[in-house]
């Protein structure tokens, strides 16, 4: 997801829209087909990168291969860049097939708006989207492919796409033809060695430092997390991944971005914000127990979740920052507190809700809300800024907003936890826990341990 510009540091800066050799199309065409069952996988396996995937708890799945246009953007005003190249790229659009399979811009944004990327993020700015080329699309029980072209009928990839949709949909559906329903994902790579980049004893000053900070009265909470970088034994296949976290945690979302031979994927389970129109969901995610052995333990763990004052504290700043933030924009709702029971933890989680007063494009409500005190603090700004003095390590995507957005300005986002960037047989993992006033370092060491899903399905 290379920026595309001049040369120099005013090429940092930039946003591009391009499309094959460059050109900038003003509009997108498409046109879709339902199709009999497809495999994700195989569809990503049968095509070179760049490949998106995104797939919510309630059964949406969409995976993109190719790239009509990609949409990049650094700096302090990265939003405001996206926002712009998005209203160029959707200009017009002529599509009028089902709303599910509608072209969506697939990508994210790092963590830190001044994002480094430092390895193992090379490939990825600070924000990035494709419009991808070719769309297997999973919703309304049924599946569809969409094939996207330029409204000038400008190159896509490697070869020339007629200007009419039609005739790209029955090329993208020749394609796709003999591509199986089914595919095995075959045995997880194998886990040959792995070294957490904040140890034990890092991670227990970096707590302290925090809590001397909250003790100080200038921060009231702040998210500490640690990398663990693992080697395989075999390479790692990110669509084969997400398949058995789909398996294993089918409540979380599941995403991928791989621009080139990086690949960040993850299974998040918390929503950042999805816009319908003016209708807004979000929610609020905090505290971590584990799940029990039986339904007796089970439900003690989750009373105890919810008895628990620090963990009840932790979710309250999640919530009242939220409400904050969304309130100059419409009318709010919260929702009862409940537990979030996943494969294996439990979360604290409050839905948010709200209606709009007027039109908004979803990177609105994104920037807004980015990053929440769930995975930066309080007061944000200068909760990033301790962070990023704290951890070892360049966080990148990790937490940071990924999902998608369409014409309309609609869209939906996760917040990009439960995750980690892979490159042949290495993978860098990503998990943080929440400090406030009363944290113990070893409560939070073992918390935060709990957090490597993506870890259980790369072992043998």
């Amino acid at each position: 997801m290379g920026s595309v510009g001049g040369d120099g540091p005013a090429a940092a800066e930039s946003t591009c829209v391009t499309v094959g050799a460059g050109a900038v199309p003003r509009g997108v065409r498409a046109d879709c087909r339902e199709v009999g069952d497809v495999s994700y996988r195989a569809l990503l396996e049968a095509f070179n990168p760049p490949h998106t995937y995104w797939s919510t708890p309630d059964g949406l799945e969409v995976a993109g291969v190719g790239s009509v246009a990609t949409l990049v953007a650094d700096g302090p005003d990265r939003f405001d860049r996206l926002r712009a190249a998005a209203d160029r790229l959707f200009e017009t659009v002529a599509f009028d097939g089902p709303a599910v399979a509608r072209p969506r811009a697939i990508g994210g944004l790092a963590f830190h708006a001044d994002h480094r990327p430092e390895p193992p993020w090379e490939s990825f700015p600070a924000a990035g989207f494709v419009l991808p080329e070719t769309l297997l699309v999973r919703g309304d029980d049924r599946t569809l492919l969409t094939a996207v072209t330029p409204a000038d009928g400008d190159a896509l990839g490697d070869t020339a796409v007629p200007t009419e949709p039609a005739t790209a949909l029955s090329r993208a559906v020749e394609r796709v033809a003999d591509l199986p329903s089914m595919r095995p994902t075959g045995a997880p790579p194998g886990v040959r060695s792995r070294r957490t980049v904040t140890g034990r004893e890092a991670w227990t000053a970096g707590v302290e430092r925090l809590r001397g900070r909250i003790d100080a009265g200038d921060l009231r909470k702040a998210v500490l997390a640690t990398a663990l970088e693992v080697d395989t034994e075999a390479p790692v296949v990110p669509a084969d991944t997400l398949e058995r976290l789909r398996r294993t945690h089918p409540d979380c979302f599941r995403f991928l971005v791989r621009p080139d031979g990086r690949a960040f994927f993850g299974a998040p389970p918390e929503r950042l914000v999805a816009l319908d129109g003016r209708d807004v969901r979000a929610e609020a995610l905090a505290g971590t127990v584990p799940r029990g052995d039986d339904p007796a333990e089970d439900e003690e763990l989750a009373a105890r979740l919810l008895a628990d004052e620090k963990i009840a504290h932790e979710q309250r700043l999640v919530v009242e920052a939220v409400r904050e933030r969304l309130a100059p924009l419409g009318e709010l709702w919260t929702d009862d507190r409940r537990v979030r029971r996943l494969a294996g933890v439990q979360h604290l989680e409050t839905p948010i809700g709200a209606r709009l007063a007027t039109d908004r494009h979803v990177l609105d409500l994104v920037e807004s809300l980015h990053p929440t005190p769930a995975v930066g603090g309080l007061p944000a700004d200068l909760a990033a800024g301790v962070v990023r003095e704290t951890e070892p390590f360049e966080r990148g995507w990790y937490a940071g907003p990924v999902g998608w957005f369409d014409a309309a300005g609609d869209g939906e986002f996760a917040v990009a936890i439960r995750s980690g960037v892979a490159a042949d047989r290495r993978v860098t993992l990503f998990a943080g826990n929440g400090i406030v006033a009363d944290s113990d370092p070893g409560d939070e060491w073992d918390e935060v341990n709990l957090k490597w899903p993506v870890l259980d399905e790369l072992r043998r």
